[in-house]
């Protein structure tokens, strides 16, 4: 038996009822034309960003449910109930309903919740409509259909801004229109693999797995804007408070990341989320930002209307066991330098004695 089919069943044992004797053991498999896959999106009380303890205790309470549960950090996870629908009795929507209270009463933290038979269906319907609530969409082709026809392309899971009005400029701005487009169509557009990929999921399609993980080491940030944000230079300014704040804390616990991970959050619950490699493991702030500045560029996000940034520094690491490349370049030393004198003044006197012009608002 594969480690697919272990998930996909429940170990029951029986005996008989009247000696107690003869344990048989059954498998059992749920079935597979229900809705199983839970989105999970977390949100804190007040509002702010997900602390590491708070995500780690969320995770936690979703293995209680399944052991298929894959970490989304910084505050979503899927989470596969093929499994344990038979051994709860319960349907994926009412053990999304128990989560959900679950996560309230011990934690103080509530729930997005999205049911449906794949991930990328599950994400987008966790994100049709207000947070925090349980909503489930059927399995039936029918209503998948229904569901997708109307929603625009960038609402698609993988689909950027860039994507989104490359599709538009060949009038593919809906799902619907999308869904509509033979393959060799969207391949010409996009690309054999990125075509093949909108092809499917504009059909609601999605063969990924939900794959068991541990969350990364990490430790990240959000901004929220006041209001869906159209001024590149403030999306800049937040990513730029985020990298000094990260910069400050690596640097305070001794620690350097390998890679940066930004997440940009649209005004219609879209998201576009970048992983990149740092040229070597750093808790330098400028090196942060330069990689920072680096990411959102390539998303060539123009007029896009932005509600939230978030960035993760990960795959942690004592700055100790790091290399350092040496240079010959004074502005590095010179930034090196003051950092270490920053990181003093604020050890003495408090966070937000000093930081960056642009984020104290004097630039």
């Amino acid at each position: 038996m594969t480690g697919r089919q272990v998930y996909d069943a429940v170990t029951r044992f029986t005996e008989s009822p009247a000696t107690g004797a003869g344990r048989r053991l059954t498998l059992v498999s749920a079935p597979r034309d229900v809705p199983h896959v839970l989105y999970v999106h977390l949100h804190s009380a007040e509002g702010a960003a997900l602390s590491e303890e708070s995500y780690g205790a969320l995770l936690a309470l979703l293995g209680e449910i399944t052991p298929v549960v894959e970490a989304l950090p910084p505050d979503a996870a899927l989470a596969d109930v093929r499994g344990s629908l038979r051994y709860f009795g319960r349907t994926a929507e009412e053990l999304a309903d128990l989560i959900r209270v679950r996560a309230l009463a011990r934690h103080g933290v509530d729930c997005t919740i999205g049911v449906a038979a794949n991930p990328v269906l599950a994400r987008m319907v966790a994100y049709d409509g207000q947070r925090g609530a349980v909503r489930a969409l059927s399995a039936e082709p029918d209503a998948v259909a229904a569901f997708l026809a109307g929603k625009p392309a960038a609402a698609l899971h993988g689909v950027g801004p860039a994507t989104a009005r490359l599709l538009g400029d060949y009038g593919l701005d809906s799902v619907g229109r999308i869904a509509a487009v033979p393959l060799g169509t969207l391949q010409r557009i996009l690309g054999v693999s990125a075509g093949r990929r909108v092809y499917e999921r504009a059909r609601g399609i999605d063969p990924t797995p939900v794959t068991p993980n541990a969350p990364a080491r990490s430790i990240g940030g959000e901004r929220r804007f006041d209001r869906d944000e159209l001024d590149p230079v403030r999306h800049r300014r937040a990513l730029l408070s985020l990298t000094d704040e990260l910069g400050a804390r690596l640097r305070g616990a001794g620690q350097v990341a390998r890679s940066l991970t930004l997440t940009v959050r649209y005004a219609d619950r879209s998201t576009t989320t970048r992983t990149r490699a740092l040229p070597e493991p750093t808790g330098h702030t400028a090196a942060l930002t330069d990689a920072a500045y680096r990411m959102y560029t390539a998303l060539g996000l123009q007029r896009a209307r932005v509600r939230a940034v978030a960035l993760r520094a990960e795959g942690l690491t004592a700055a100790e066991l790091a290399a350092h490349q040496l240079t010959l370049d004074a502005d590095d030393d010179k930034a090196r330098r003051i950092e270490e004198a920053t990181d003093r003044a604020r050890a003495r006197f408090g966070a937000g004695v000093l930081g960056p012009a642009a984020v104290l608002g004097v630039a």
